[in-house]
């Protein structure tokens, strides 16, 4: 039999546990809506939910559900090889598309103990215990945070509810931070041909410039313009000259590395941005934009015998050209109205200007 004493003293600890677990929960909750910008949001939820369910491990994957493909997008505890396969694509009826489609959470106290869990991989990594927590709101399907542990667990129900709260907060959390990813994007894009707009130039440029001035490194500018579009617009339609800017963009992503940046200037006119470039890489660079731009225009005329679009280009590098960014621009403006003036369809950099 307890005494009153310790029934008292037992009543005070799980009070005690309560609102540890409380304040637990509203921390784990703050964590996960405390940045807009995706994967530091994703952070944040793991490591909140890591530090609240005391699990060692912890992963969160992304769903898209155009692909039907999971994505590893954060994860904390694991070892090199468990995280090779970053993508995956969800069989129907399987556990991960079950979890998606019913939104509940699926725990498993020891993998030893259960033939629920047919994943060999996690168990091949040692773990024991684990919680799958669908990242589900009214909306959409974001994806699935996994919490892990190598020793066999106990999990108490209250605080399993606990977790379903917190996952509602980062649900919602990643759905405001997507929604704010699709509107800076909106924001920064050309609508019409898919690349960067000049509100994006004017922010890139400087901070590509001082980039490049404080490790001393050499970056160039392209600006890059379509010949003779106007009589092109008069000659074919501006429905046609719209799919020819568009197949510019096309041609600009495809031949472009993920570290350099293009832009739509304004009308038909195109600025590219070739981070740690000299001016020899920048030419050859410009050259494939110019036969790639020939090659996909053609295929977009009625006749063989219709003349291919092409464009002018005038390359400024720094800084070889140019001290500060405004000069780098002119100076490649300048060089793309000389170019122009030469008969058009051509490269032009300061060295030739100088010959």
């Amino acid at each position: 039999m307890f005494t009153s004493q310790e029934c008292d003293n037992c009543k005070a600890y799980e009070l005690k546990s309560q609102l540890r677990a409380m304040n637990d929960m509203i921390s784990a909750a703050q964590a996960s809506v405390s940045t807009l910008e995706l994967d530091s949001l994703l952070n944040a939820i793991l490591r909140g939910a890591m530090s609240f369910t005391e699990m060692p491990v912890g992963r969160v994957a992304l769903y898209d559900t155009r692909s039907g493909k999971m994505s590893l997008r954060t994860h904390a505890g694991l070892k090199s090889d468990f995280v090779v396969c970053e993508d995956w694509t969800v069989v129907p009826g399987s556990l991960t598309d079950q979890l998606l489609r019913q939104n509940e959470i699926f725990c498993i106290e020891d993998t030893d103990q259960t033939d629920l869990f047919t994943n060999h991989q996690p168990i091949h990594e040692g773990i024991r215990s684990l919680i799958s927590i669908p990242l589900v709101t009214k909306s959409a399907i974001h994806g699935i945070l996994y919490l892990d542990d190598f020793l066999p667990r106990s999990f108490d129900k209250s605080r399993l509810a606990m977790i379903s709260v917190l996952a509602s907060f980062a649900a919602m959390s990643i759905e405001n931070a997507k929604l704010h990813q699709e509107t800076h994007k909106m924001a920064i894009m050309d609508a019409l041909t898919g690349i960067h707009n000049r509100r994006y130039f004017d922010e890139v440029l400087p901070q590509e410039f001082e980039r490049a001035h404080r490790h001393g490194l050499s970056f160039s500018l392209l600006m890059i313009d379509v010949d003779n579009f106007k009589l092109f617009n008069d000659v074919y339609g501006h429905h046609l000259g719209d799919r020819i800017l568009v197949t510019i963009g096309r041609v600009l992503r495809k031949t472009l590395r993920s570290i350099d940046f293009a832009f739509r200037y304004g009308g038909e006119e195109f600025v590219v941005i070739l981070p740690e470039t000299a001016l020899k890489s920048a030419r050859k660079v410009a050259e494939r934009i110019r036969q790639g731009i020939i090659v996909e225009s053609r295929k977009l005329l009625r006749n063989d015998g219709d003349k291919p679009v092409t464009v002018s280009t005038g390359i400024a590098c720094y800084p070889r050209d140019a001290t500060y960014s405004e000069e780098l621009v002119a100076v490649a403006d300048q060089l793309l109205y000389l170019a122009k003036n030469m008969g058009r369809n051509r490269i032009l950099a300061r060295e030739e200007e100088d010959r």
